[in-house]
């Protein structure tokens, strides 16, 4: 076998090995892909299924607290507040707080911050409910408006779980605040018109006096 048979041979080897090597690391490439996408789809899932918990407990507990607001309230107004009324509400409060805990790590801030507000006018609730049930209410505070903020808890609750449900796909987009319309102007007042002066029998106009 001659010099060039040789160089062509061992080109041709080396090729075959070569070809063999980069395939074998284009397939490698393509199966870290494949297994990466696979777990970012896992974690997907995984996270998907976290926040549907959290969000399910949550609102259950908003709900528990709210009503246990409502109890207390007409507990107030008809009787004398027990110790039973008390550990009722502070149980329904106990459980509200453990499960905003938790959402404040998993919730993402669109939904965390509806939660907030659903949070802040149940404190509120609660404040006034314990400041009238010791007999030192602030300025203004009744049971009558106590009840009264406690009744518009629900309507926070309605777009804190709209929200919820945008995050989970539920919905597929998130609710638009009901815009007031602008009042119509009223039309421009037309000037009456000028009376027309009666002709007198020439046909010229009348002269007034």
């Amino acid at each position: 076998m001659d010099l060039g048979s040789v160089i062509i041979a061992v080109a041709g080897v080396a090729g075959t090995l070569g070809g063999t090597f980069l395939t074998q690391r284009a397939s490698e490439r393509a199966r870290r892909r494949e297994i990466a996408l696979l777990r970012d789809q896992e974690e997907g899932r995984e996270n998907l299924l976290l926040r549907r918990t959290c969000y399910v407990e949550f609102n259950r507990a908003a709900r528990q607290f709210t009503t246990a607001l409502n109890k207390h309230l007409h507990v107030m107004r008809e009787r004398a507040v027990e110790e039973s009324d008390v550990e009722a509400l502070e149980q329904a409060k106990a459980d509200h707080r453990d499960r905003h805990s938790e959402a404040q790590m998993i919730a993402p801030d669109a939904v965390l911050a509806r939660m907030s507000r659903v949070n802040r006018a149940l404190s509120g609730v609660y404040g006034q409910a314990k400041r009238l049930e010791r007999g030192a209410p602030e300025p203004g505070e009744t049971t009558a408006t106590a009840a009264r903020d406690q009744a518009e808890i629900w309507n926070l609750l309605q777009a804190m779980r709209a929200a919820m449900r945008h995050d989970l796909g539920v919905t597929p987009e998130a609710p638009r605040p009901v815009e007031t319309p602008e009042p119509i102007a009223a039309p421009a007042r037309i000037p009456a018109a000028e009376p027309i002066a009666a002709a007198e029998p020439d046909g010229r106009p009348e002269r007034r006096l």
